[in-house]
């Protein structure tokens, strides 16, 4: 039986937008990429919060294919980034294979015919040969249990779903969490709040962010020699690659970099009690290492208090810290993060002879080489478990697996195969190995973070060099699968 879609992808970020041009430049149209939002952008699109901004530099953080974009400057702001990817949507001419406003409900492998059936939110149902995974490790909020929420007066919401219906002038608001999107917005607000309340349950390391606008003549001579943004993207990668060390097997690389976290926090924090309440106690690199050139000033403002307790419980009109000491709050604006671990939630995934993906990830989500998953046939992530980066470009890592699915959907387009697999033994043995690494990286150091599931197990990092990842995912080892055989009726999917 023919599919509906030969080729369908879930997600229009840069994982699905960067698949289907690279299909597209195939000569491949039998594809189509749903999307849960109205525009194309995923992070990008949802996260309009004041600040927000990238933290890997513009000429690194874009497709390899699409290089050479006029960035205004050395660190894309949100809406910029938005703006390329809408660009390169059009470009490439992908934008007419995306159906917007469209969640996947569920998908459950059919093990007659190798298809994967997939729900769609609008109530239709299509049938796909190859199921592609892009939907991103930050894309669903992860809101704190406050007791007493309920009660409270007063708007409340995430950054990622940023209300801009909600004036914050001369308003007292609280901030809860001290995250990446949180130092972004917290200056930003601070600027314009009667008082704003900082909430920190765990303090983080931030160092100075080396941003600034590109000039005009930098503007002129890359768009007349091409290759000298090239080169800087090259050097960005070798600069950026290296710091994995301090991660993994060379911890003493971070000395370095405490001393520049301590020598920023002293610059812009002269009280020593905020210094001593604004220093972590656990070690640099355990959690996200953040970049900021303005948070720390923000906090020594007369209309700014950081509150070093947690949360005791949400009234009416504020919020009670863990000492007892009620807080005044008009707003609060979660700053918490993302249910990072929570791997394709909250799609109901079902694979072979009905196995759910929600009870083969039990102990924590997990897949060979990020990309495959026993007993789920014809399934494919992009920024899959463990592909995760604390050093370098995530673009890098996507276009790697890009790479590999691509060589994966020339296999099944052959007229003997009607699905392929991962076999146990290479995905236990893979992750096996990756675990083992991770306990000797400093992630597993002594501290909880967005990288570890509830019982302690890091699903998210990759604990090593980008180009160690793309070396091992340049071909596919057949051994590594079982590929059934298609019926005789069957053939080849490509359009």
């Amino acid at each position: 039986m023919q599919p509906d879609i030969p080729v369908l992808i879930i997600g229009a970020g840069f994982g699905g937008l960067g698949m289907a041009i690279r299909l597209k430049e195939r000569g491949r149209n039998d594809f189509l990429i749903v999307e849960k939002g109205d525009d194309v952008g995923g992070c990008w699109r949802d996260n309009t919060y004041p600040g927000a901004a990238c933290d890997v530099p513009s000429h690194l953080y874009s497709f390899s294919f699409e290089r050479h974009y006029p960035w205004s400057r050395r660190f894309a702001p949100q809406a910029e980034i938005l703006d390329y990817l809408q660009y390169c949507a059009r470009k490439y001419a992908v934008d007419d294979r995306i159906r917007f406003n469209t969640e996947v409900c569920e998908a459950h492998y059919r093990d007659e015919d190798g298809l994967w059936s997939v729900t769609l939110s609008d109530g239709d149902t299509l049938t796909t040969r190859a199921l592609i995974t892009a939907t991103g490790q930050l894309n669903r909020p992860a809101y704190p249990p406050l007791s007493g929420i309920d009660d409270f007066a007063g708007a409340h919401f995430h950054s990622a779903r940023w209300d801009h219906g909600v004036d914050l002038t001369g308003k007292n608001v609280a901030v809860v969490g001290t995250g990446a999107s949180a130092i972004q917005f917290v200056p930003e607000v601070a600027k314009s709040a009667g008082h704003l309340t900082l909430f920190q349950r765990s303090a983080a390391y931030v160092l100075p962010k080396p941003d600034r606008l590109y000039h005009p003549t930098e503007h002129w001579v890359m768009s007349k020699l091409p290759v000298t943004q090239t080169l800087d993207r090259l050097k960005l990668y070798t600069t950026f690659e290296t710091r994995v060390l301090g991660f993994t097997v060379f911890k003493k690389a971070m000395v370095g970099y405490e001393w520049l976290f301590q020598r920023h926090l002293k610059k812009q924090v002269q009280d020593p009690e905020l210094r001593r309440t604004l220093t972590p106690d656990y070690p640099m690199g355990c959690k996200r290492i953040l970049m900021s050139n303005n948070y720390y000033d923000a906090l020594t403002r007369d209309n700014v208090s950081v509150v070093g307790h947690g949360i005791e419980s949400v009234t009416r009109n504020g919020l009670v810290d863990d000492t007892g000491t009620h807080h005044p709050a008009d707003v609060i604006i979660y700053g918490t993060g993302f249910q990072a671990t929570d791997f394709l939630s909250p799609m109901t995934i079902t694979g072979r002879d009905g196995k759910s993906l929600n009870d083969a990830w039990r102990d924590g989500a997990e897949a060979y080489l990020g990309i495959t998953v026993h007993g789920f046939p014809n399934l494919f992530m992009l920024y899959g478990p463990n592909t995760n980066l604390g050093h370098n470009s995530i673009i890098y890592m996507l276009e790697s697996q890009i790479d590999y699915v691509l060589q994966c959907i020339d296999a099944l387009d052959r007229p003997d195969v009607q699905a392929m697999e991962v076999r146990p033994e290479p995905q236990s043995r893979f992750n096996d190995r990756l675990q083992a690494q991770i306990r000797n990286t400093v992630w597993d150091q002594g501290c909880d973070s967005w990288y570890k599931t509830a019982s302690g197990k890091n699903t998210n990092n990759w604990p090593g060099f980008t180009f160690d990842y793309r070396r091992r995912t340049r071909a596919i080892a057949t051994d590594d699968y079982d590929f059934i055989p298609a019926k005789p009726s069957q053939g080849s999917s490509h359009a």
